[in-house]
């Protein structure tokens, strides 16, 4: 990163980071510290190559979720996924906690697809924190069981009931959903919890930062004693290990995570040292590496204000937060991940769970509340493999 200076030079933004360059704290500067914490944590584990034990031919499923499977980008599977898939396979209870951006929506869907494979009767709840994330399930689900005639519904907040209670008139074996909508059609009666022989808890540690505890105990609680439940997170809180402990038979630990980001991630500070911040992330904005920004703000009015001006100075820019309808989030999302605009701006609604190809920048316009929030910002980019670059504004 560079930043002009007043003779016209062009001088690096920040240090970059990495375990033997960590920032040094600023006793005078609380935002600085904050980030310096972030960072150094963030950094702290040596990752050391993973070797994978099998290959997607390896596993004992279908040959024509094989076939699927060989047809889109998944070659190898990941760590989560080598490490999950056999278990689940054989029909264990698992705990897989692993970090952002590693694949664990495939390692839940390809065993799951293949029970329904060897089972049409088999019925199967998937609990996701946001309505993106339930609808990027969905969509990786359709993608892995074409041609299967296995079919999935969607039901999240924000989208018209009605149709979804038709929906689920309809012959399906998936159900993916929120866990607020998912418990308004189980009163209703809509939506028969007794008859789900699986259920899986996907960002569970989302779930409970987002305050729907109970929502999931009650979902759970009404769910049959004798089922297959799979837990899949970045972290392990307290809360989480007593919901394990109650609802869970024996479950598999599966733990992959080696650091909280991907080394892929190249972490840095960007100082605004008294200038105007907006010229300075539109200086940023304009170098030629800068691809597809996400931008991360706190406030949904912020977050309004800071994209239509990007706008208004020229940029293509898209924004999403809790005050846009279903229908503008999904829109300004698809617009994001299909190269109509390169700039999305966003609350933490867009922090976890997204997978969005090709993220070459994360910045932190606004300081994140919790470490939490900050690694989960950060791992949007520098997935797959890919190399990513997440700025943070101090």
């Amino acid at each position: 990163m560079f930043r002009r200076t007043n003779n016209g030079q062009r001088k690096p933004f920040g240090r970059r980071f990495s375990p033997g360059n960590r920032p040094r704290t600023n006793k005078n500067n609380s935002q600085f510290s904050d980030v310096s914490k972030f960072i150094n944590k963030a950094v702290a584990l040596e990752e050391k190559p993973y070797e994978a034990k099998n290959s997607f031919g390896d596993f004992e499923i279908d040959q024509r979720l094989k076939n699927n499977i060989f047809k889109t980008a998944y070659k190898n599977p990941t760590p989560i996924q080598d490490e999950s898939i056999p278990h689940i396979l054989e029909g264990r209870d698992l705990v897989g906690i692993a970090n952002t951006g590693t694949g664990k929506t495939a390692a839940f869907l390809v065993p799951l697809l293949n029970k329904v494979l060897k089972n049409r009767g088999e019925s199967i709840l998937i609990m996701a924190p946001t309505r993106e994330l339930a609808i990027q399930i969905n969509q990786e689900l359709i993608k892995f069981a074409f041609g299967l005639k296995i079919f999935s519904v969607c039901v999240v907040g924000g989208a018209p009931m009605f149709r979804q209670i038709k929906d689920l008139k309809r012959s399906h074996n998936f159900v993916i959903g929120t866990p607020g909508r998912l418990k308004d059609l189980a009163k209703r009666k809509s939506l028969d919890l007794s008859r789900f022989q699986t259920v899986v808890l996907d960002e569970a540690d989302r779930m409970l930062d987002m305050g729907f505890i109970e929502d999931m105990r009650f979902l759970l609680s009404y769910l049959p004693k004798n089922k297959q439940t799979l837990f899949f997170s970045a972290t392990l809180s307290n809360d989480i290990k007593k919901i394990i402990n109650e609802f869970l038979n024996e479950p598999v630990n599966v733990s992959v995570k080696t650091r909280d980001t991907a080394s892929s991630i190249d972490q840095d500070v960007v100082y605004v040292n008294g200038k105007v911040k907006l010229e300075v992330l539109h200086d940023l904005l304009i170098q030629p590496n800068f691809d597809k920004v996400l931008i991360f703000g706190k406030t949904k009015h912020g977050v309004e204000r800071l994209s239509n001006t990007l706008f208004e100075r020229g940029f293509k820019v898209n924004s999403i937060h809790g005050d846009k309808s279903h229908g503008q989030r999904q829109r300004a999302l698809q617009s994001f991940k299909g190269n109509q605009v390169n700039i999305l701006v966003a609350t933490d609604v867009a922090a976890r769970g997204l997978d969005i190809s090709g993220v070459s920048h994360v910045i932190n316009y606004e300081l994140p509340s919790t470490y939490e929030d900050y690694i989960h910002r950060i791992g949007r980019t520098g997935r797959a493999g890919n190399i990513g670059k997440a700025l943070t504004f101090i």
